[in-house]
């Protein structure tokens, strides 16, 4: 007889338990003959690895399938607005080298269009409006608009802590998703292979149909039960240790309106603007530069960016990864979110996404059965492996124009460390620039526009104009990109504006 789909069991909490499980019973009819129960088994002593972490725009969507509010979110998860990447030094290291990655796309124009326009100045200045926007710390949105709607395309910085708290009281209290806190101390298999429960210390056996797991590094399920192995990508992302720091910040203090990624001669280093905080991060390649040589980096950048804080009293926490992946990602009748299906350097914050697409790609062809299962999972197991293959070449292309000189950044620029593809891409790229074609699959998690930031942010330069006519509207088009991004950085309220107004007074309470 065939199984339905019915019982879930999400192992493990943090942001990839809790947005899971949120997803999920949002998502389920409660009307349905046999409704879908949603179970969190999460471990009363494992705290969240996050420390301060930075979404793509998709999440604005994700809250709203959940139903969070965006000013409860906001003000819950300690968040602000991200709407982009700032690279500082990547290219030379000379004062004046930075580009922006922002989140709006180029005006709406053919990329060799875009490029017969850029004539002089920064790249993505020349064809978006919102680094001017953010240049001044404005935010991307009037407080009056809908909530996840902007002037401009966003996403958020968080406290990953704090909004993990908002999840779970959302799918406890809202959703009616069943939390047990308890420790996982065993698995038990079905005589077909698949996960029949999880067995607990005191809660017992938890059964299900399909097991989440979201257990982080230790990877419970699909590491220890199923043995499936993953694949390394250090030989391509060397980076494998980061110093991390909270850095409290004055109250009418400025808030970055993206995330700031400064080259240093070993790696870079994170800045990531909260209303009450700053999370600063030293990222960096043991192999190139030792821990003492870290911290001493870190404590430079300290010095510089926050002169009124003595780096001396800041607990510096440390933290080691390998960027790598699972080799599949659905095996039998679990599926790996989160750290347990890999992490890649937190270059470009695609940690979140990730967990987010997996998610929607759950749902999209959420089995009813467990016949449909072996044909979704070998489905999404060839989605995911391509995601993570076009993130490794995105996450690459920042490091290897690089003109620093320095054996790290020497190192990045071997084409014996990059990967076939992004060698043909960029071998394509001299002679044309990045397109849609070149990113055709859907749901690209780093398309076209994003290529072309980075690669001209870089300092490639542009082919030269082929026979094809140019857009006789090209030189409107981008004049109206200088227009818009004069109108918006008089009309948007900065962010602190913005967050002073979202917040209330201490003793005053939201209804």
């Amino acid at each position: 007889m065939t199984q339905r789909v019915r019982r879930i069991v999400v192992v493990g909490g943090g942001t990839a338990g809790w947005l899971a499980a949120c997803r999920l019973a949002a998502a389920a009819d409660p009307h349905a003959p046999e409704p879908l129960s949603v179970t969190l088994v999460e471990s009363p002593d494992i705290a969240t690895i996050g420390v301060g972490e930075g979404t793509w725009p998709t999440m604005r969507g994700t809250l709203a399938r959940i139903g969070i509010d965006e000013a409860t979110f906001l003000r819950a998860a300690d968040a602000s607005f991200k709407q982009g990447s700032r690279f500082d030094g990547w290219r030379t290291g000379a004062p004046d080298d930075f580009y922006y990655h922002p989140f709006t796309a180029p005006a709406d124009l053919p990329a060799a269009d875009l490029l017969r326009g850029w004539s002089e100045g920064r790249f993505a200045e020349r064809v978006c409006a919102q680094p001017m926007v953010c240049a001044e710390d404005l935010a991307p949105r009037q407080p009056a608009m809908p909530p996840y709607a902007g002037a401009l395309n966003y996403g958020y910085h968080l406290d990953a802590g704090k909004f993990a708290e908002l999840l779970r009281d959302t799918a406890c209290n809202r959703l009616g998703v069943q939390h047990i806190r308890d420790h996982v101390t065993a698995v038990e298999a079905a005589d077909d292979g698949d996960i029949a429960a999880v067995v607990t210390r005191h809660s017992g056996r938890i059964a299900g149909e399909l097991f989440l797991d979201c257990t982080g590094h230790a990877a419970l399920l699909i590491g220890r039960h199923y043995g499936v192995g993953t694949i390394d990508r250090t030989p391509i992302l060397f980076n494998d240790c980061a110093l991390a720091v909270q850095v409290p910040v004055a109250p009418d203090s400025p808030i970055a309106s993206q995330t700031n990624a400064t080259a240093h001669d070993a790696g870079w280093i994170w800045d990531i603007g909260l209303p009450s905080r700053r999370g600063i991060g030293c990222v960096y390649a043991s192999d190139f530069l030792s821990d003492d040589a870290a911290a001493a980096t870190l404590r430079g950048y300290l010095s510089r960016t926050a002169p009124g804080v003595a780096s001396d009293n800041l607990s510096f926490r440390q933290l080691r990864f390998r960027s790598a992946h699972r080799e599949r990602f659905w095996q039998g009748n679990c599926l790996a979110i989160g750290l347990s299906a890999g992490f890649l350097e937190p270059l470009e914050a695609s940690a979140i996404v990730l967990i987010e697409l997996s998610i929607d790609a759950l749902l999209d062809g959420f089995p009813v059965d467990r016949d449909a299962m072996a044909l979704r999972a070998q489905r999404f197991n060839a989605l995911f492996r391509y995601r993570w293959d076009r993130i490794v070449d995105f996450l690459k292309l920042h490091y290897a124009l690089s003109e620093r000189d320095t054996p790290y950044w020497r190192a990045h620029r071997d084409p014996a460390s990059w990967t076939a593809s992004l060698q043909e891409q960029l071998a394509l790229w001299r002679t044309q620039p990045p397109s849609p074609a070149d990113f055709a699959h859907v749901g690209e998690v780093f398309p076209a526009a994003s290529h072309q930031y980075v690669l001209y942010g870089m300092g490639m330069k542009p082919p030269p104009p082929g026979p094809l006519r140019a857009d006789p509207g090209a030189a409107a088009a981008l004049h109206q990109v200088r227009q818009r991004a004069r109108t918006l950085a008089a009309s948007l309220p900065s962010n602190r504006a913005y967050f002073n107004a979202l917040t209330p007074p201490a003793g005053i309470a939201h209804v």
